[in-house]
């Protein structure tokens, strides 16, 4: 088994699939709209692996504020090597975009870093 795609309910899709696309190469399909839920919904396809669902709807509430809870925390997206991690970081850094955890070894052998996307979902870069 594999994971499919996960999904993020988001304020603005728009938003969040141009961040996607622009640094983390994703390739967006075409939106998706239901009238009748008044839904709208992205897939984002990265270079290979799991999607990633950005979906919209007017009722749902805010409960994101980029600090970690229980459920699902992050997800983290391969940058291909060390020095692919720090350019990574240092262009959503110099871009605008929040670093909450600065590039570094863990304990358990990854080089990580951790940014928050324009909405405040977590999103670990690895390699």
């Amino acid at each position: 088994m594999r994971i499919e795609h996960l999904a993020i309910w988001a304020k603005n899709i728009d938003l969040l699939r141009s961040f996607y696309e622009e640094y983390f190469k994703c390739q967006a399909s075409e939106r998706y709209f239901n009238p009748t839920k008044n839904f709208q919904s992205y897939f984002l396809s990265f270079e290979s692996g799991c999607r990633l669902e950005l979906m919209q709807r007017p009722e749902i509430p805010d409960s994101k504020n980029g600090r970690e809870a229980i459920g699902i925390t992050h997800f983290a997206v391969s940058a291909g090597s060390e020095s692919g991690v720090n350019a990574l970081t240092e262009h959503l850094r110099a871009d605008g975009h929040r670093v909450v955890g600065e590039p570094r070894w863990t304990g358990d052998g990854y080089y990580e870093s951790v940014v928050l996307d324009p909405e405040g979902n977590r999103i670990e870069i690895t390699f």
